[in-house]
């Protein structure tokens, strides 16, 4: 690993996040020594008057490492995330339900989807996703707290400002937002009503757009296993999708009614005890 006096070889704010960039991609500890330096470049405001755009190039680097939790960690404890990405460190000490329904830090959360997604060698736009489809759930009201009511509402504009700042590529963009509202739906997703599923198929783009499909269950998939050992490497739901949208390509694609045909064969593949062809899951 470099140096701290490497810190001042370009513009300081750069300086910072390159460091957190190249924390990502070693396995050692994170340098105290390191982070000392970066807290004070930070303190002094470097990273104030450093512009979105040159900053993502370093974020891109640090989020496509084996460690892109690593890059986030040690922005948070140089005290840097909060210039870089205040939405995102804002979740740190915000608790929500967990998939077993204990509660966890949507900010330690983050943290092991992105590992998840490390692990899997997923793509830019899935790291990205998962970094910041959760930012609506910072500021929820105290008294509905674990639970996040609305968010969506509150994330949309959050991840359409970060992207903004930053200059972020279109197709993150774009799955984030896919991502902050459809992970929950898919996650409760249920083989008993198949109408649902096959307008979920749809709107997920399953049928026109199968990359952003797969794309999104993958960002799905990490945040399962983000939850701990008890969440193996399957992720249930994506089976049950892709079991649906195989079921579907039995489907004669000038059918009367489309929709309901693929209810009626998801219903028969899956074996639902009752089907409907409105689009609410």
């Amino acid at each position: 690993m470099r140096r701290p006096a490497d810190l001042v070889q370009t513009e300081p704010g750069l300086a910072v996040l390159r460091m957190a960039a190249l924390l990502a991609e070693d396995d050692g500890g994170l340098d105290e020594e390191l982070l000392d330096a970066m807290a004070g470049h930070t303190v002094r405001g470097a990273l104030r008057v450093t512009p979105g755009p040159a900053m993502w190039p370093e974020l891109q680097r640090g989020l496509m490492a084996r460690g892109p939790s690593r890059m986030l960690a040690a922005l948070r404890l140089s005290g840097a995330l909060g210039a870089v990405l205040p939405e995102v460190a804002a979740l740190f000490g915000v608790p929500q339900l967990g998939a077993d329904q204990r509660s966890v830090d949507i900010g330690l959360h983050t943290l092991n989807a992105l590992a998840e997604a490390a692990r899997c060698d997923a793509p830019l736009e899935v790291r990205f996703a998962l970094l910041v489809m959760n930012v609506g759930k910072s500021d929820s009201p105290p008294e509905h707290l674990p639970v996040h009511y609305r968010h969506v509402e509150r994330g949309a504009p959050r991840i359409e400002a970060i992207c903004a700042r930053f200059g972020v590529p279109a197709a993150c963009r774009e799955l984030a937002l896919l991502a902050l509202a459809e992970c929950e739906r898919v996650h409760r997703v249920s083989e008993v009503r198949a109408g649902p599923v096959a307008a979920m198929l749809a709107r997920l783009g399953a049928f026109d757009r199968p990359q952003r499909f797969e794309a999104l269950l993958q960002v799905c998939a990490c945040d399962y296993r983000a939850h701990g050992e008890g969440f193996g490497p399957v992720y249930p739901k994506a089976e049950l999708l892709h079991a649906a949208l195989r079921a579907c390509r039995e489907v004669a694609g000038d059918a009367d009614d489309i929709e309901l045909a693929r209810a009626q064969a998801i219903a028969t593949a899956l074996g639902s005890q009752r089907w409907s062809a409105d689009g609410n899951v």
